[in-house]
């Protein structure tokens, strides 16, 4: 690890609660709250991304879990450290206590999130519903949600103390049915209101000073807003998984381990973050990447997003171990790292290794080669060397900084045979239909195509595959969740059908990729601005536009016809290329001229922005009743192509690349565009990813708006 004294020290304070076990779990209606897999793991890896990037002493964190052991019923931990109503109350009133005036306070919370009929009937009506956290042994009628109204106090106690707040809730508290897919989702599992007699005494405060709370922070109406469980509050930032309608996915992103989606692209942003990076830049990016997954997911953001993320400079927070030890009798070459689990590595983990005495991680010249941890013991790992970047000796002593995830180009399918175990009866396939042999048809057209296969034991699956009631083919995320826009429908008994499939997989994998390409660590990130100004009506090209306010800025949403504003400027004292894509609903991709020329790219002098935002008018496909456009800007500081990256709408067939006037790469940046919009994947290996290695010179920032009927 790179030597620095403690980065954060009193003035920082952690609150990390997280629940994988419930006991019993079972609600008296007959609800449950099924146990978890991946929520103490949320807080594991934010602990040591806390005590290994940020140097917060572990007198700093506090910490309650709730983690399930084979072979017992309970929780591993000792009952005083399990996450029960009174132990989340108490060290709440505890951080309080400890915390002085502009202190820091970072809170953070995986594991369910629960509806119960209100306790505050004269706040929020008699058929009025309380959401909260739900504590580990809540299927005992003893037991207490921590409800919003109590969540509202104790964050109003900390701004009332002056405390700088950032809450994040990795749960939904709508629930829903169990599905068969590769993922679960963190609330009860059917959507339900729990309204099981319980204590009403509040260990917060009294009932009165609660209303009384509640009441001035949401100016004496019924609810907080539609979109959050908790009125905004003075000094406080919420991160929340989804919006309450919505799902809080957990699923192995790494293949094998299970992390909250919210928890997971949080530390991965955080691992190797741009510098004076905001909370709003920071949602945009997991608004994107957990999107893309899941399109039943949409973080939310409340409170002060202009806010520095923890109030600091992110520009010295690289994370960076040390090369202990070079094996070059190894092919490829391995390398030791000093660190391990407890620094909260992984399989799979990617970095990029240095040349010796290196101290500035944003110097690309100074970057030898990418290597993949293979195998993590308790306080040290092995990685095998990836990728060469540059002629230079890896010598003991070398230190090694964390990379984002990488982009998979190669997708995993999963065929789903549908049973009374993982199918609704009224979802069933129609009976005349052989889903085995539809399915092997489905196996048999996948063949060697490159980008996707079929799943493997022990992994899990970007799609899932199954014949629906009206005896069709249908393309699921991971989970099992059918994927919007393909169309039309393929019957199971047309000819080609299966063929058909595949072709829509490979099309979906090569968009998604696109979509997913991001470089976040680098400078420029900071210094590219993109954002959505606002919609007009009956917009005329050449008139001065007059762009009106989104109704939901986090969540933009125009009529068919109407048109929107992108502003684009580049804040960086160099010159930069700009690139914009379009990915449209119908799974194009394709560039836009933003100058009105045949130019590959608008070159923006530094500081430059244009004196009107770019006009974008929004029309709905026939048939469609809703679609997402997304507005994906590149900045570099060389040339690039950026063509690679179109296509056509979905079962359109691809050009070849040799035809779309595409040559060789010249740069390290268009091998990335061609690995992604290459015409096959040549690749007898089951892995294979476009990995960025941080660097100073491109950057994308992206955003999406919803296009509705008009």
């Amino acid at each position: 690890m790179t030597d620095a004294s403690t980065l954060i020290g009193s003035n920082f304070h952690a609150l990390l609660l997280g629940l994988d076990c419930y006991l019993p779990n079972k609600l008296p209606e007959g609800a449950s709250y099924k146990n978890l897999n991946g929520c103490v793991r949320d807080i594991n890896h934010v602990e040591a991304f806390l005590k290994n990037t940020l140097r917060l002493p572990e007198s700093q964190i506090m910490k309650l879990t709730a983690s399930n052991a084979e072979g017992l019923n309970e929780p591993s931990e000792s009952k005083d450290l399990w996450p029960t109503y009174e132990n989340i109350v108490g060290m709440f009133n505890e951080l309080i206590e400890k915390a002085q005036p502009q202190d820091q306070v970072y809170i953070h919370y995986s594991g369910h999130g629960g509806r119960a009929a209100t306790i505050f009937p004269e706040i929020k009506g008699e058929k009025g519903i309380d959401e909260g956290l739900v504590p580990v042994d809540i299927g005992n009628s003893n037991a207490r949600y921590l409800r919003d109204l109590e969540i509202a106090a104790l964050l109003q106690k900390m701004a009332d103390k002056q405390l700088v707040v950032t809450l994040v809730l990795d749960s939904c508290h709508s629930g829903g049915a169990t599905r068969s897919g590769d993922s679960d989702i963190r609330g009860a599992d059917m959507n339900t209101v729990d309204t099981t007699p319980r204590p009403i005494e509040s260990l917060v405060t009294s009932s009165l000073k609660l209303a009384e709370i509640w009441q001035a922070l949401t100016e004496g109406k019924r609810a907080a807003t539609m979109e959050s469980m908790l009125p905004e509050i003075k000094g406080c930032t919420v991160l929340a998984a989804c919006r309450p309608n919505e799902f809080a996915f957990e699923y192995a992103f790494n293949g094998k381990e299970k992390n909250g989606a919210l928890t997971y692209w949080l530390l991965d942003s955080l691992q190797n973050p741009s510098p004076n990076l905001t909370y709003k830049a920071l949602y945009d990016r997991l608004n994107a990447k957990i999107h893309s997954q899941f399109s039943q997911q949409t973080p939310m953001l409340f409170g002060e997003g202009k806010r520095k993320v923890f109030g600091r400079d992110f520009g010295s927070y690289q994370y960076a171990v040390t090369v202990m030890q070079v094996d070059t009798t190894k092919n490829p070459v391995r390398i030791r790292l000093n660190a391990g689990q407890a620094q909260g590595l992984e399989e799979g983990g990617k970095f990029a290794i240095y040349q010796l005495g290196a101290k500035d991680f944003t110097q690309e010249d100074k970057q030898l080669a990418i290597a993949e941890i293979v195998d993590v013991g308790a306080t040290d790992a092995w990685a095998e060397i990836t990728q060469t970047l540059r002629q230079g000796e890896i010598e003991q002593g070398a230190q090694a900084v964390m990379l984002s995830a990488p982009v998979d180009l190669v997708r995993k399918v999963r065929l789903i045979y549908c049973t009374e175990e993982n199918t609704k009866t009224e979802n069933f396939p129609p009976k005349e239909i052989d889903q085995k042999a539809a399915l092997q048809g489905i196996e048999s057209a996948l063949g060697e195509n490159g980008w996707v296969r079929l799943v493997s034991d022990n992994e899990v699956a970007d799609y899932q595959i199954a014949i629906n009631k009206n005896g069709e083919y249908q393309i699921g995320d991971p989970s099992r969740t059918p994927i919007p826009n393909l169309r039309p429908p393929l019957k199971v008994c047309e000819p080609d059908a299966a063929a058909q499939v595949v072709k829509r997989l490979v099309h979906i994998t090569k968009y998604k990729a696109t979509e997913e390409l991001d470089n976040f660590g680098t400078s420029l990130a900071s210094k590219l601005v993109v954002e959505l100004v606002g919609k007009q009506a009956n917009y005329k090209r050449g008139r001065r536009p007059s762009p009106q306010p989104f109704d939901e800025p986090l969540n933009p949403t125009v009529k068919s016809g109407e048109t929107v504003f992108l502003r684009i400027k580049n804040d960086s004292p160099q010159a930069l290329n700009i690139v914009v894509l379009v990915l449209s609903s119908d799974w194009s991709i394709s560039q836009q001229n933003i100058w009105d020329s045949n130019e590959d790219f608008a070159l923006f002098d530094a500081g430059h922005e244009e004196p009107s935002p770019t006009p974008f008018t929004l029309t709905l496909p026939e048939g469609y009743t809703e679609e997402t456009n997304i507005f994906k800007v590149f900045a570099t500081v060389g040339e690039a192509n950026f063509r690679w990256l179109e296509l056509p709408a979905l079962d359109q067939p691809i050009p070849p690349s040799g035809t779309r006037g595409l040559t060789a790469p010249r740069n390290e940046l268009e091998e990335i565009l061609a690995a992604v919009g290459a015409d096959e994947q040549l690749f007898n290996t089951k892995k294979v990813e476009v990995v960025v290695a941080p660097n100073r010179g491109w950057t994308t920032k992206q955003v999406a708006v919803k296009l509705i009927p008009n």
